[in-house]
């Protein structure tokens, strides 16, 4: 869908504030590179681009076996964004405002005989307000792994919904967050702090560590975030995966190391800000809207490396929501 560039309205000379949802759903994508070069499509893609019009988009693939080595019985996914004039809730907390919602399922899914599920859903919402509503409220409600087995066994997943917090005072994004950057900080440390943690992973996750610190520095006193870039932290909503019997398998934080199948991670999540871009919605004898930033969300549910003796990459049940709102 092509993006809507009609201009905010004007009354009495009062810019109105106005919204551009964007949310994205994906059930499968990827390639397979041994024994066979294929790519793997991005099954039941589905887009709402940065449009102002409210709208419902939802699909549906049936069955599907990629060279008898991925398959699904079957998959949906949803994308959603709408205005909320006016709601609140038994607290009274007012959540009137710009809502986005993505959601994409997974129903029997086999990977290579190993790695099987009953269920994946990923599944992110987020709400703009109307006032200081730059920054979005998030929610991971209904993301969850349902019988998800390695090996014929079953492996107990901890999701953190949480991992986010609540939105950030004065409308401060995630990424200026403290509280947000210390959850992450602790992820990577624990995974860092991991028995027998390959030292490929150790220096990968001692960067992350060093980036979180960096972001702090450069951040600090700026609530209104960045001008000339876009940012982003990778984290996971996995707290904590169970004991797996199967010989070999080792876990470090939210990755399992299978033998003789290669390396999955579990519920990744990117939260980052893209800048934004406020001339173009400039009107003409009014001010511009000025930049509004775009906080978004992007979850993938499992991000699989394969590696002997098949290979490729394939991520699953995988969501993206964000918006922007003007002035």
């Amino acid at each position: 869908m092509a993006a809507n560039t009609q201009a905010p309205l004007v009354r009495n000379n009062i810019r109105e504030r106005t919204h551009y949802y964007h949310a994205e759903a994906t059930i499968l994508s990827g390639r397979l590179e041994h024994p066979l070069q294929q790519p793997i499509e991005n099954y039941g893609h589905v887009v709402l681009e940065n449009t102002r019009r409210e709208e419902l988009f939802t699909d549906t693939v049936g069955e599907t076996n990629i060279a008898g080595l991925i398959s699904f019985r079957s998959g949906h996914k949803r994308v959603i964004g709408t205005r909320i004039m006016n709601k609140t809730d038994i607290f009274g907390n007012d959540h009137a405002g710009w809502v986005t919602l993505s959601a994409a399922v997974l129903e029997d899914f086999n990977a290579v005989d190993i790695v099987t599920a009953d269920r994946v859903v990923a599944q992110v919402s987020t709400e703009h307000p109307m006032t200081e509503g730059h920054v979005p409220r998030v929610s991971f409600l209904g993301t969850t792994f349902e019988n998800l087995r390695i090996g014929g066994y079953p492996v107990e997943v901890e999701l953190d919904l949480g991992v986010c917090g609540s939105k950030p005072a004065d409308d401060r994004p995630y990424l200026r967050d403290d509280g947000f950057l210390d959850r992450v900080e602790r992820q990577f440390i624990n995974i860092v702090d991991s028995k027998g943690l390959p030292q490929s992973l150790k220096t990968q996750y001692d960067a992350r560590i060093a980036y979180i610190e960096d972001l702090r520095t450069k951040t600090n006193g700026n609530a209104k975030g960045i001008r000339n870039g876009s940012i982003k932290v990778p984290c996971s909503l996995v707290k904590s995966i169970g004991p797996i019997p199967v010989p070999g398998v080792k876990t470090f934080g939210n990755l399992i190391f299978i033998p003789n199948f290669g390396t999955l991670a579990l519920a990744e999540l990117e939260v980052g800000i893209d800048p934004g871009d406020g001339d173009r919605f400039s009107l003409e004898n009014q001010p511009a809207a000025g930049p509004s930033e775009s906080n978004y969300f992007t979850l993938n549910m499992f991000d699989m490396h394969l590696g002997c003796p098949v290979s490729g990459q394939s991520q699953g049940s995988s969501v993206k929501s964000n918006g922007q709102t003007y002035p």
